[in-house]
């Protein structure tokens, strides 16, 4: 098991309209070890991607999704951590963690870290994860964050699975 990644190694940061440049990149770098694991984006993402990052900062201050980008000390952007249809007190965490800065413990650590925002910041209750079966290294992740398996299902034609995890009330 992978350490978890060190304090201070990055930060987590709500998304940005300045970070449409890094982000971009970071899309692009990263599209062929993504799609090993999870669906393609298409090209229309990366044609539309102004338009694209434009709708998701709406979307962010409207408080549907709440978007965020992993950055290093170096200032590089490593990933990204996503709660979206954030409805009843509940959202659906989505991540990806750059091939670059995969299996240091990233996922782990920024996953545990959205948890605490997601409850301490947004006031959530509940989050849910969906990955597909042949990702070991996500459904790794959700179970070190406390997720438990409460479905299967398909995702883009592969067998998945749904995971829900309840977030500590604040004290």
């Amino acid at each position: 098991m992978n350490a978890p990644a060190p304090a201070g190694a990055w930060t987590l940061e709500s998304l940005r309209a300045d970070h449409a440049p890094a982000l971009l990149d970071f899309e692009r770098r990263n599209r062929a070890y993504f799609t090993r694991t999870v669906p393609d984006r298409g090209d229309a993402y990366f044609t539309e991607f102004t338009d694209r990052h434009r709708a998701l900062l709406a979307e962010q201050e409207s408080g549907l999704c709440r978007f965020h980008v992993l950055v290093t000390r170096q200032g590089d952007l490593a990933g990204r951590v996503n709660l979206v249809d954030i409805e009843d007190g509940s959202a659906e965490l989505g991540y990806r963690i750059g091939e670059s800065a995969a299996g240091r413990g990233i996922a782990t650590a920024a996953v545990a870290e959205i948890c605490r925002v997601a409850q301490a910041t947004y006031g959530l209750s509940r989050l849910m994860a969906v990955t597909t079966l042949d990702n070991p290294g996500s459904l790794a992740v959700l179970r070190r964050n406390g997720f438990t398996q409460v479905a299967t299902m398909t995702v883009d034609g592969r067998p998945g699975v749904r995971h829900e995890r309840p977030l500590a009330p604040a004290n």
